[in-house]
């Protein structure tokens, strides 16, 4: 946010906005997006009132679907994650559920509590369990998230969420006399509330994907920066018990994450994928072998070599080969899934490698079926450009089914243990070997009714044969790999690609580009895409 709103921002704000019982008519909707519900308490978007509605919405979820094993329940540090994680242990608890949380009020982050769903459920201890983590993800400080993970341990499908946001609307509507709900103190008395470990077996498990060993023989300086966030308490352990070499750089955490320089539009993000918000750890860059961070909740991953900030898609592909060359127990047919905005060189990489790849819309949802499969006819890898990531484990069986920002900064940190090389090294050897590639996001301001537009386009909508002089090689509104709406379009060039898709929380859509040529070809992409948007809009009106 900038500087001055920044300053006038306090927890205490944020509270008492939260609290707010006069607020309750203006409440906006509970609303789904890709990760859940987002908002804020000064905005009427994240209130309590939202949060007792979608705390009972999933308890009745679960009911209608014969759900009865425990909730795993994780928060991330943002000042409105505490409140929010209390509204919820009191409507759970009141309904009768088992809640499980971290011991001593630690955060949590969301890939281990993926991980905690899929080990109950593989053990059947006793009835399917699923999960929610409160979180924004990198969100502003103002910002609170309320995400609900489903008993394959991944991210909400789109029919779940619909339902929840339903139910929950409807609650709402009625006042939310419809919710059950208990003080802390009684659900914590009942034994409903339980307290347990979720570092000490996360951290332990590790070892089961990555080579963890070698990464502690290496002698590797590493530095990682958990951005205040909820990874701070896995990476102490980590350091403290198995990798000598690591060193936590930034311990601070402050919900308002006052820390943080700004971003590229002056607003507060906790986006280990921008060199804005790691300017810091950029700074300490040639400190260290190698370096990376996570986001809040710890689903993104940021890479640091010595030369500075590798883009996540250089990152991703580097990953993709290496993981193929280095994983002799990955037996079977598995696919490599990428979003359908990631670069194509991990196509380049799957050609070479005799793999096949499997292309989804945006959303780790879309992979959390074949990373379940595992290797013998599924997914051994699903990425999105968007710096998030998760792989199988050395044995080619389940890790998790949602994005993993601890596991693939240890991945770079093993790429570089068993090659000698870190990892914009070895991108530096794709791009000798299948060329270079320029990628960039570009942000256009946008009416509704635009976006709506954006999301009903067809191939027809695009009329023109070449787009920045290469010629058009195919268009498409649905991905490949599954046949799903990509809710936009994309276009293959002989040379590239660009995509355009609506922003689902934004007045904006976002164009993606990216070119096999140059940079000025990639300005090129750019310019021209949001032409060609231009020019379908004024036809759809006619």
């Amino acid at each position: 946010m900038p500087h001055s709103a920044r300053s006038a921002l306090t927890v205490k704000k944020l509270l008492d906005a939260y609290y707010d019982n006069s607020r309750a008519d203006s409440l906006k909707p509970v609303s789904f997006g890709t990760s859940g519900h987002r908002g804020s308490s000064l905005g009427d978007s994240f209130n309590e009132g939202h949060i007792l509605a979608i705390s009972q919405a999933i308890h009745d979820f679960r009911q209608v679907n014969n759900i009865t094993g425990p909730i795993f329940l994780g928060k991330d540090t943002h000042a409105l994650s505490d409140p929010a994680t209390r509204t919820a242990l009191e409507v759970l608890a009141g309904n009768g559920l088992k809640v499980l949380i971290q011991e001593n009020g630690l955060p949590t982050p969301t890939p281990v509590i993926s991980r905690a769903i899929l080990e109950f459920n593989r053990l059947g201890k006793g009835g399917r369990a699923d999960g929610i983590v409160v979180t924004p993800s990198h969100n502003p400080p103002q910002d609170g998230g309320f995400k609900y993970n489903e008993t394959h341990g991944g991210p909400a499908g789109t029919s779940t969420t619909s339902w929840i946001a339903k139910r929950a609307n409807e609650l709402m509507a009625g006042k939310n006399r419809g919710v059950k709900r208990v003080s802390l103190e009684k659900a914590v008395a009942s034994g409903l509330v339980e307290e347990i470990d979720y570092i000490g077996p996360y951290c332990e498990a590790l070892f089961q994907a990555v080579d963890v060993g070698a990464i502690a023989s290496s002698g590797l300086k590493i530095g990682v920066d958990p951005m205040g966030g909820a990874s701070l308490h896995y990476w102490k352990r980590l350091a403290d018990k198995y990798l000598p070499g690591l060193t936590v750089v930034n311990d601070v955490v402050d919900p308002l994450f006052s820390f943080m320089p700004p971003d590229h539009d002056g607003q507060i993000r906790m986006d280990c994928s921008s060199p804005h918000a790691m300017k810091n750890l950029i700074a300490l860059a040639d400190k260290f072998d190698l370096a990376f961070a996570n986001d809040v909740d710890a689903d993104r991953h940021g890479i640091v070599t010595p030369a500075g900030l590798m883009n996540p898609n250089h990152f991703l592909a580097a990953a993709v080969r290496y993981l193929l060359e280095h994983r002799p127990g990955w037996s079977g047919k598995g696919m490599i899934g990428k979003t359908t905005v990631t670069t194509n060189m991990i196509d380049a990489v799957c050609r070479a490698a005799g793999r096949a790849l499997y292309e989804t819309p945006v959303g780790f949802k879309w992979f959390v079926d074949g990373l379940l499969k595992g290797s013998g006819n599924g997914l051994l890898f699903g990425g999105e450009e968007s710096a998030g990531a998760s792989f199988l484990r050395l044995d080619g069986t389940t890790w998790t089914t949602d994005k993993d920002g601890l596991l693939l900064c240890l991945l770079a940190a093993e790429m570089t243990a068993v090659t000698g090389k870190n990892p914009a090294r070895l991108y530096a050897e794709l791009t000798g070997e299948f060329g270079c590639r320029h990628y960039s996001r570009k942000d256009k301001a946008a009416t509704q009714e635009q976006k709506a537009m954006l999301k009903r386009m067809t191939p027809e909508s695009i009329k023109s044969r070449t787009v920045a002089k290469s010629t058009v090689v195919s268009v498409s509104g649905t991905a490949p790999g599954n046949g799903e709406s990509i809710d936009g379009i994309k276009v293959v060039l002989e040379d590239g690609w660009f995509a355009m898709r609506p922003s689902g929380t934004e007045d904006l859509y976002k164009i993606y580009a990216e070119s096999c040529t140059s940079a000025a070809h990639l300005e090129e992409l750019l310019e021209e895409a949001g032409n060609e948007a231009d020019k379908a809009f004024l036809a759809m009106r006619a």
